[in-house]
Order: C-alpha cells, then structure tokens, then sequence
C-alpha cells in the first residue's frame, strides 16, 4: 500500500467519523423528546424512570442481531450500550452505588452494565448499597452474589432476606488478576497484598511462581493497589482498574488459576422490570419441614416445563437448623407459564418471594 493509498483511508474514516459525529448527536437530540415526553405524560404523584432496563436489552440484542461485522457482536453491544449511557446522561445522569473503594470489579461491573456516563459511589459494605438505594440516595445499586470458583457471596443473599429491594438486572464480569508494583519488576516484590478471595484464586500460580513471599490479606483489592503504591517492596494482586488509579505497573498478567474466573453481580433498585423477551426470575422461597418437601415444593417448575439454572440455600435468619432457597429460573414472571409456577410454588412454600425479574446476562 502506497503512501497516497493510506491517506485517501485516512481521508474516508475522517469523513466517517463525521458522520458518527453527526448521527451521535441526532440520537442524543432524540433522547432528549423522549424525556420531554415522559415529562407530559406522567400523571399526579408518578415517578420519572429514564432508564429502562428491559427497553436497553431489547436495543442491544436488536443491534447484535443487526451486527453485519467485523466488529464482534460483543464490541457491538458495547458500543451501543455507551451510546445509550451518554443519551440517558442528558435526560438525568444515574446514580449507582457499589461496593468500594474505587477501583473494584463491582466498579468494573457498574460501568460495564450502565455504561462510563453515571455517577458512580463507592459504599464500604454491602448493607450500605442496599441502604442507599432504599433511601434514595442512589438510583441503583451493584453488588456482588457469587463467583465461579469461590461460591457465593453469602452478605447478599443475607441482604435479600431483610430487603424489600428488587433485582434488576445482572452482570457477569470476566476476573483478570494483575500482579502489579511500583516498579513492574518483581524482583522487588517482597509482600504481596490482596482480598483473601482473590488470593485463593491465585494460589496456584503463587504457589508455583513465589511460594516464599508473604501474602497479606486486605479489605479489597484496591486496598492492596493502595497499599502497593506506598511502598516500593510491596505488590498487589489486583484488576486492571486499580493498576490505572494508583498508578501501578503489571509484573504478571492474569494470574488466576483458571481462566473462566466469572463473578456475577446483582443489579438492586426499587423498580419492577417489564419483559425483554430473554429474562430470568429470581425467587426465595423455604419449605416446610417435612420429608420431601422440596421436591414436593419445586415440583410446579417442572409441570410448567421451566428451567430453574441455580438453587442456593442459607440458614433462615428466623428459625434454627431451618433454610432459605434462593432460585433462578427461566422466563419473566408476568409469562403465562411462569406466572401458574409462582403461585402455585407460593401455595406450597413457607416463605415466598419473588426478588425480581430482568434481562439475562450476556458475558
């Protein structure tokens, strides 16, 4: 390719890109009329919704099934995603509270689901989200519920049994821990600071690649990137988040043992989300005590042919040696199907209720 053909390419995503300008703008103009709308529309003692979870899906699955490439549907629906966060941005930029400090794969998880234009707080502790969003004080709340190979988050679903806050959505966050220092040389390196959940997760590598340098647990894995930014003998086992915000350098990237290390985060608010067309309910439920009874209690999933893809117990708060189920299953609650489920299951249960229904995660 010759000197002449590269700047007629650069020529045309020029004017490429002054079209996207242009069209950007266009769509931004439009979110403000629908705003407008909204405004005209709401009656005495109505709240405004600017973010509907249910219509963004609805837009992004569109775009992805659109999506003629070589962008991957994935990067499509990003792309589209902070389009829409930007818009959204003009009508009334959101408030999301998340589990802090800054520089957390629940910040991560934030941005990723809303996008990079809302405000995002960073609260110390889970019950501290869930209080924020039930005083108002945060549109939404992120938190986390359950990683791939360390199990759940136990303080969530403890949370959701005390909690009138529904869920609202889902996001899945690919974890990718950094192991970074001052100096990106890990010759250096003569602690290592991290969650105590992360350095389980690496302890194969650790084991293998620095069996003899002390492993510190902290509050977070910011904490650790803190930490490590004071002190030129220190390391942190961290996300790529961190390493920008303290202004750390990666000696080895994407130290976890196992390379599908997902954790799942819960979208909390006080909204009920309409139908996408792909959802997932959330429930909770217990069971009388006697043989059987589960079974017995689940047993509508099955005559409606749902499919319930988790089941996850935890000693009831109220009642010894007794338990709490938190399930998954397919489908909205408002669908025919699912709706004959539920109440049959809450015919049968001993404490019944639906956390919420939402789009399904996409990773």
């Amino acid at each position: 390719m010759s000197m002449l053909d590269l700047q007629q390419i650069r020529q045309q995503i020029d004017a490429i890109d002054e079209q996207l300008l242009k069209l950007f703008n266009e769509r931004a103009q439009c979110a403000i009329q629908v705003a407008e709308v909204k405004k005209q529309s709401l009656k005495d003692g109505e709240s405004l919704e600017f973010f509907k979870p249910d219509r963004e899906a609805q837009v992004i699955q569109r775009i992805k099934e659109l999506n003629p490439g070589p962008l991957s549907d994935k990067e499509a629906g990003r792309l589209i995603r902070e389009v829409m966060s930007a818009c959204l941005a003009l009508e009334q930029p959101l408030k999301i509270a998340y589990l802090g400090p800054e520089g957390t794969f629940t910040q991560a998880a934030a941005l990723k689901h809303f996008g990079n234009s809302v405000d995002t707080v960073a609260l110390s502790c889970i019950p501290d989200v869930f209080a924020a969003v039930q005083s108002g004080h945060a549109d939404f709340g992120l938190v986390p519920v359950e990683n791939s190979t360390e199990g759940v988050i136990s303080h969530t679903l403890d949370m959701f049994i005390q909690s009138d806050l529904k869920v609202c959505g889902e996001v899945e966050v690919r974890i990718h821990h950094q192991l970074a220092n001052r100096s990106g040389n890990p010759d250096d390196i003569q602690k290592i600071y991290s969650h105590q959940q992360s350095l389980a997760q690496c302890r194969n590598w650790l084991d293998q690649n620095l069996p003899t340098l002390e492993r510190i647990p902290v509050s977070s894995n910011a904490e650790a990137a803190r930490l490590a930014s004071e002190d030129e003998t220190s390391a942190a086992i961290c996300g790529i988040q961190a390493v920008d915000i303290f202004g750390l350098n990666v000696c080895h990237k994407n130290i976890e043992d196992l390379a599908n290390n997902t954790t799942r985060f819960m979208v909390i608010g006080e909204m009920e989300v309409a139908p996408s067309g792909m959802d997932k309910t959330s429930i909770l439920l217990s069971a009388h005590n006697h043989p059987g009874a589960l079974l017995e209690l689940l047993q509508p999933l099955a005559d409606h042919g749902i499919s319930m893809n988790k089941i996850e117990s935890r000693p009831s708060p109220d009642r010894l040696w007794e338990y709490v189920f938190f399930i998954d299953i397919d489908g909205h609650q408002q669908d025919e199907k699912v709706a004959i489920a539920l109440d049959q299951l809450a015919d049968k249960a001993a404490l019944f209720k639906i956390l919420g229904s939402y789009p399904k995660v996409e990773l």
